[in-house]
């Protein structure tokens, strides 16, 4: 399976540097020069190698140079693509409280009482934290629940479950 690293948002100057949104807790592993990045088109399977060059924060961003890139129009067509690791390659966390996306992505989601919620579907990351979407079991709709202790107390993966203790009105329709 691939998990993404990051995700090319634009380019940067006119030299092909790439501004690049990370999705990783490895950064300087992922992105650090000689380390070759997979690269793939969003809805693509086709994936190209590109070799890192160098790489530096910049403003809370990551700015990365790559093999081939060598100027604005080159940059800007790599906008969107994502950086792909295989799962297989990464080792187990060493940390309890933390999580793959794709160890999550299937989970059962159900309440302390055992009432089922649903299935986690995706990990969501966004600027204010990430986010479970889980597809309800009654209905079929997306709801999404902030992966926090006070909402998530309990991830077993041994057991398959997330369970949840959202606040009144969170999962509620409107």
């Amino acid at each position: 399976m691939e998990l993404v690293v990051g995700r090319v948002a634009k380019s940067h100057g006119v030299r092909g540097e790439l501004v690049v949104d990370v999705r990783t807790d490895e950064p300087d592993v992922r992105f650090a020069p000689g380390a070759t990045l997979h690269a793939r088109m969003p809805k693509s399977s086709a994936t190209r190698d590109y070799t890192v060059k160098s790489a530096r924060e910049h403003s809370g961003r990551l700015l990365v140079f790559v093999d081939g890139i060598d100027d604005r129009t080159a940059a800007d067509a790599l906008r969107g693509t994502l950086f792909v690791v295989d799962s297989d390659s990464l080792p187990p966390s060493q940390d309890d409280d933390a999580f793959y996306d794709h160890e999550l992505e299937g989970l059962r989601v159900e309440f302390t009482d055992g009432t089922v919620v649903g299935t986690v579907t995706e990990v969501l990351h966004s600027a204010a934290g990430e986010l479970l979407s889980v597809r309800a079991a009654d209905d079929g709709r997306e709801l999404l629940i902030p992966f926090v202790t006070a909402i998530v107390p309990t991830v077993s993966l041994a057991d398959g479950l997330v369970v949840i203790t959202p606040p009144e009105g969170l999962l509620d329709p409107e």
